[in-house]
């Protein structure tokens, strides 16, 4: 890949730059540092690793590292770094171009585990709406009843094309087998 520009440098192989998207200073991404600093897993190299660290210590394991988790992260507890945070920081634009991890956020959205509203004006803030709408809009693929995911939805239509998709509904939801085989999967439901 050629860089044009300082930039495309800076933002080579995050979110932003897959999906022709420019980033912002963030807040959530100063206090996710402090954050850190005070709540340290001894196997979170970056704020992304930080992120899972946190998502796995409130029961979304959806998508885990090939080490297992440590019992000596203490994540920090929701009224400190409440789950609609978690959820809009992990969807950020300027973290790493790593879709698998966004199946954390969406795990935490489909169990119900955020307040919308709060979630809705957090994304806003941290101009995260591109990303939770395109899920939103995956997710109601396989769930087209899910109240949490049409709210979301409805507040974050598209508004251009992306550069690249952000998830397929599949990533977002596990196959219901007939008759408890392996194949021939008889209907989705969205991962809890």
């Amino acid at each position: 890949m050629r860089i044009e520009n300082k930039n495309d440098c800076i933002n080579a192989g995050k979110l932003a730059a897959r999906l022709g998207l420019t980033v912002h200073q963030s807040l959530l991404e100063r206090r996710i540092r402090k954050l850190m600093l005070a709540y340290p897993s001894s196997q979170s190299a970056s704020p992304e690793d930080w992120l899972m660290d946190v998502a796995h210590a409130r029961g979304a394991r959806v998508v885990r590292r090939m080490d297992a988790d440590k019992a000596d992260f203490a994540a920090p507890a929701p009224d400190v770094f409440p789950n609609e945070e978690l959820v809009v920081a992990i969807c950020q634009l300027q973290r790493e171009d790593q879709p698998q991890r966004l199946r954390l956020a969406a795990q935490l959205v489909s169990r119900g585990a955020v307040k919308v509203d709060r979630l809705l004006l957090l994304a806003r803030r941290e101009r995260a709406e591109v990303v939770l709408g395109e899920l939103a809009r995956q997710a109601l693929k396989v769930e087209p009843g899910h109240g949490v995911w049409q709210r979301i939805a409805d507040a974050f239509p598209p508004r251009r094309a992306l550069r690249s998709p952000i998830a397929h509904w599949q990533r977002l939801a596990w196959p219901v087998m007939m008759g408890g085989h392996r194949v021939n999967a008889q209907r989705w439901e969205l991962v809890r």
